[in-house]
């Protein structure tokens, strides 16, 4: 991979910063002078690589949404082991490891932009699309190696991320970290379910072959 050229490291630190305020003072209320403030430059700077805030917010959500994406750099790791790969990306999934990759807040601001703009709507849907097409692939690995029995991998995947989308939608309503915890592993033990792991949470303990 290339070395980043000048304006695209400005651009980078210009979003980073735009996440920061936004997630302070709420999407809507983030204007470019207050992130040329924020960043002690003059605002035409900023204007200098986007012209307008539209075209900084699709930027911001890019930014965001390509963060989703590490969650599943370990079902692409073929030194791991293939059952050890997909327990992991489930256990990811149904953490907290989205909370921290992205403000809740700021996120459901950005989604609902998706029913006003076509350009927002297809960016989240071909993230949501390379998702389930990852774990589909992964499930159909886990298939080919006999080590799962599934009998359609995509519909599974996208059940899955069904699960995952409603269960963070409805748990962001809750601030008891208990229920949380609790109502995220029934989720968490119906995805594996749906897999036909029956002992994935001694697995993903352990480490032991499913």
């Amino acid at each position: 991979m290339g070395r980043k050229s000048l304006k695209e490291i400005r651009q980078l630190e210009i979003v980073k910063v735009f996440y920061r305020v936004a997630k302070k003072e709420g999407l809507e209320n983030t204007s470019i002078a207050k992130i040329a403030k924020v960043m002690d430059i003059n605002p035409s700077l900023i204007i200098h690589y986007f012209q307008t805030k539209e075209e900084l917010t699709h930027a911001l959500i890019d930014y965001t949404l390509e963060k989703y994406l590490l969650i599943y750099k370990i079902g692409k790791d073929n030194r791991i082991p293939l059952q050890q790969a997909l327990v992991t990306v489930i256990d990811d999934l149904f953490s907290r490891k989205w909370n921290k990759l992205f403000d809740d807040g700021l996120f459901y601001s950005c989604y609902a932009l998706t029913f006003r703009e076509k350009k927002i709507k297809n960016m989240y849907k071909n993230l949501t699309d390379s998702l389930r097409e990852r774990l589909a692939a992964l499930i159909e690995r886990c298939i080919t190696a006999q080590l799962i029995e599934v009998r359609d991998p995509r519909l599974t995947a996208d059940l899955i991320f069904a699960l995952v989308d409603g269960a963070y939608f409805y748990l962001t309503l809750s601030a008891d970290t208990n229920t949380f915890s609790k109502k995220i592993t029934d989720y968490k033990i119906e995805a594996y379910r749906l897999l036909g792991i029956h002992n994935a949470v001694t697995f993903s303990q352990t480490g032991q072959t499913l």
